[in-house]
């Protein structure tokens, strides 16, 4: 274990919190996972790191991180930077509401901050993308300040030790109600680390090691002999199906790309002109009619291979075609794009799978 990592050891639990508290906070004092933002009092890297954190594993947000502080090393640096940077950087992440709204706070924090994030609850809450979680997490972790958070793996810790028989959801919330009272004054950023550990290395959703947790013996959920039940299931909601199709108009080597809106799915990003079937629409028909609306009556389409993508909520199915025939022109959020040029541009990794679906490779090169 690195000193960074495990940096309050030495110092007691505050002395008003209960004896199960303070089993969790030793536990977790000598547990805690050694991670790059632990290494650090930087609150602008701890920051970014709970960002990163939020729907992406571990494993998957330590080499963004790097890369990320690499290039963008402070909230100036980051403020200063284009969109499209930023989103490029992003690329291949997922959820990029989560990228333009570490920006927009940059920004912010830039202008009305003096470049810091600002050591005050209610001004962390006025930031974009600084909902409860974020605040929380930021402002325990990052600044010290004595406020809770509550996440998915917070939720099942509190909801199990106390019992709670309600779904996820209602645990949730419950959970916001209840850890307000639990934050361990002056250790509020261990205190929920040690909440989120256990989530996630022992009081797993699945199969809880209960004979490892350090709070069993308070534990309602596995005195009951079925701790995994806890939060109470509900059915799963069916998934969305979405169908597009995707044009691949080149100009020689130069291939056709456009922006997304700021709103909505992959808002922002760049990718193919692309347009929605419908659940009965037949592919080739719709893409011969985006692709005479951009290259004229002329223009002819060949199909690629199909390419699909789980989302959280969608199933998404994209079906590229080739257009043929006279050079297209570009929409106003529109522009001709070369190979070497890709790796700069937001690009979802959809996005990049369909271009590679129509020769052009994740390198840039077609």
């Amino acid at each position: 274990m690195k000193d960074g990592a495990n940096r309050k050891r030495s110092r007691p639990p505050a002395p008003h919190s209960h004896p199960w508290q303070r089993r969790l906070l030793r536990w977790f004092r000598g547990h805690a996972r050694d991670l790059p933002w632990r290494r650090t009092r930087d609150p602008y890297a701890i920051w970014v790191s709970e960002v990163m954190l939020q729907q992406t594993q571990v494993a998957t947000a330590i080499p963004y991180f790097h890369r990320f502080l690499t290039r963008f090393p402070t909230v100036r640096a980051l403020a200063a930077a284009s969109l499209d940077e930023v989103l490029a950087l992003w690329s291949g992440l997922g959820y990029y509401a989560r990228a333009r709204n570490l920006h927009a706070a940059a920004q912010v924090m830039a202008t009305h901050h003096a470049g810091e994030l600002p050591r005050d609850l209610e001004a962390l809450r006025a930031l974009p993308g600084f909902g409860p979680y974020t605040a929380g997490a930021v402002g325990s972790i990052a600044l010290g300040l004595d406020v809770p958070l509550v996440d998915g793996n917070v939720a099942r810790v509190l909801c199990r030790i106390e019992g709670w028989e309600s779904g996820a959801e209602e645990s949730r919330a419950r959970a916001w109600e209840r850890a307000g009272a639990l934050v361990v004054v002056d250790e509020a950023g261990d205190w929920n680390q040690a909440l989120m550990e256990l989530g996630q290395a022992v009081c797993t959703a699945k199969a809880p090691a209960c004979g490892r947790c350090p709070v069993r013996p308070e534990c309602l959920a596995a005195e009951r002999g079925d701790p995994a039940t806890y939060p109470l299931a509900r059915p799963r909601a069916e998934r969305r199906h979405l169908r597009f199709v995707a044009l691949a108009f080149f100009d020689g080597p130069r291939v056709l790309l456009v922006r997304r809106e700021r709103k909505g799915l992959f808002a922002g990003l760049w990718e193919l002109p692309a347009a929605e079937i419908g659940p009965e629409g037949q592919a080739s028909r719709v893409a011969l009619r985006v692709a005479r609306s951009f290259a004229g009556m002329d223009a002819t389409v060949e199909p690629a291979a199909i390419v699909r993508q789980t989302l959280t909520h969608r199933e998404v199915t994209v079906e590229p075609f080739v257009v043929q025939g006279r050079r297209a022109r570009p929409p106003p959020q529109g522009r001709f794009v070369a190979p070497q040029e890709l790796a700069s541009l937001g690009l979802s990794s959809l996005a990049t799978k369909t271009l590679r679906a129509v020769g052009i490779c994740a390198a840039g090169k077609r």
